[in-house]
């Protein structure tokens, strides 16, 4: 059995959406969180090292990072049509986009987010390269690998909830969030 350890309004929302996608029978462990803001705290009980979410204990093992999770549930699951698993001629692709989302999307919308783009030349051209990247990608295709929902989609999706304002006004991405505004995650959001 699989348990997401979880933090309700936080990154661990998207494996949630991700868990029921996939259609996998999974438990919860809710923990708190240090928040941003300084609210919240560190539950004693989280197995994540930082003590941050998510996280996914799996035979007793603990899988951490976002990444990390997304390409261990597409090798549980590699029949699933979110996964292009080992073997598969889009499995590079896939796992490329998985990354860039902790490695760069995250990294550009937080720098945006703390205002440090007029100061800093280097973040300011990686965030238009992000928004340049997702309007090209999106006035293209449906989604990240074409016609059809993958992964790394209820990743991206996940963080729109969260900081579409971060981003340009873009009809091709306000149409992704649409088409991505699944019913699991409207019930996350209390929109159900």
């Amino acid at each position: 059995m699989l348990t997401l350890v979880h933090s309700p309004m936080s990154r661990s929302d998207m494996m949630r959406v991700i868990l029921e996608e996939l259609d996998a029978e999974y438990d919860i462990c809710e923990v708190t969180v240090l928040r941003r803001d300084g609210s919240g705290g560190e539950d004693p009980d989280n197995p994540h090292p930082h003590k941050q979410v998510p996280a996914l204990i799996h035979n007793g093992a603990v899988i951490w990072e976002q990444s990390a999770i997304a390409i261990y549930l597409s090798e549980l699951f590699p029949d699933s049509p979110l996964v292009r698993a080992p073997g598969h001629p889009e499995r590079g692709p896939f796992l490329s986009w998985i990354s860039w989302f902790a490695a760069t999307f995250e990294h550009a919308l937080i720098a945006k987010f703390d205002g440090v783009l007029d100061d800093n030349p280097g973040k300011r051209r990686m965030y238009e390269r992000v928004c340049g990247l997702l309007e090209k990608q999106f006035s293209a295709h449906d989604y990240l690998m074409g016609d059809a929902p993958t992964i790394p989609d209820f990743f991206l999706a996940g963080a729109m909830n969260y900081v579409r304002d971060l981003l340009p006004e873009s009809d091709s991405l306000d149409a992704y969030a649409v088409r991505m505004d699944r019913p699991i995650a409207r019930r996350l959001r209390g929109d159900a």
